[in-house]
């Protein structure tokens, strides 16, 4: 570990431990400005002269202080928060510290009630110069997207459902948007997934498939009807006439490709597709 130069707000920083007190343990970064480790996160590991790594906010009086705790997110990270109280001016988010997030009425999309789930960022309020969380994070993305081109395998995190489709970010650094007629299997906002770049737009944005491009759905289909199939026990009312919206949450596929795992099994003499629904051969 390298101590910090100085000791930065929001982060992670490797810090020596300068001398042990009542009140805790007093942590020194190189240019000589110290801060409170409270002792109740003292261990019998931690010596005068080591270096430990703690997580730096302001407390209730907004003074600095060292925590052991690692938050939800740290200074310009996304994450989801849960709120656990409202006041006329905003709302307090579980932060996982022992002090709560407060996200300002200014920075909220929508009123936040108690008990709502937000996507958030961690960011520095220069007025306040304190530890907030904003709804209003699109300014926050990247807008010149490097090192990516059309059918990469990238990571997502899905925050928010539109008329559209599922808004994402992309590694962590850009948006995207998964169109509602390109996903046909059951996503949840706060899931992690991977998938594919089909377009990288001249504003910046980024439309997203979950399936690699060219890659053989008809023999995925097939599979996964067949599993489904033998998971329920050998039959299914299901046919080539079933409902595409009924098609898409029960076997995660489209009408079209679901038929054509019907035909493809078929084929293969596996099913038999009836008025009353789709057969185990055997």
């Amino acid at each position: 570990m390298t101590q910090n130069e100085y000791l930065e707000l929001g982060l992670i920083n490797t810090l020596l431990i300068d001398r042990l007190t009542t009140p805790g343990a007093y942590l020194m970064a190189q240019d000589g400005n110290d801060v409170l480790l409270p002792g109740p996160y003292l261990t019998d590991e931690m010596k005068e002269g080591s270096l430990v790594d703690v997580f730096l906010y302001t407390d209730s009086e907004d003074r600095l202080v060292a925590t052991v705790l690692t938050p939800v997110a740290k200074l310009d990270e996304f994450a989801f928060f849960e709120c656990i109280d409202v006041a006329p001016f905003g709302a307090f988010m579980n932060w996982g510290l022992s002090k709560d997030l407060l996200v300002p009425n200014m920075f909220q999309k929508e009123p936040i009630k108690l008990g709502d789930k937000r996507f958030l960022k961690v960011v520095y309020d220069e007025k306040t110069h304190r530890l907030v969380g904003t709804e209003k994070t699109t300014s926050f993305f990247e807008k010149k997207v490097k090192g990516l081109k059309p059918h990469q395998e990238i990571r997502i995190l899905i925050i928010s459902k539109t008329p559209l489709g599922f808004k994402c970010i992309v590694e962590d650094k850009y948006e995207g948007l998964i169109y509602h007629n390109e996903i046909f299997e059951n996503i949840n906002i706060g899931d992690e997934k991977k998938a594919f770049i089909k377009t990288i737009r001249k504003d910046g944005n980024i439309d997203l498939s979950l399936r690699k491009a060219g890659s053989k759905k008809n023999t995925n289909s097939a599979d996964k009807v067949l599993v489904l199939i033998q998971e329920s026990g050998g039959s299914m009312p299901y046919n080539y006439k079933s409902d595409a919206d009924l098609i898409k949450n029960i076997f995660g596929l489209s009408k079209k490709d679901f038929k054509r795992a019907l035909t493809s099994l078929q084929n293969a003499d596996k099913i038999t597709v009836k008025n009353t629904g789709i057969y185990l051969n055997g």
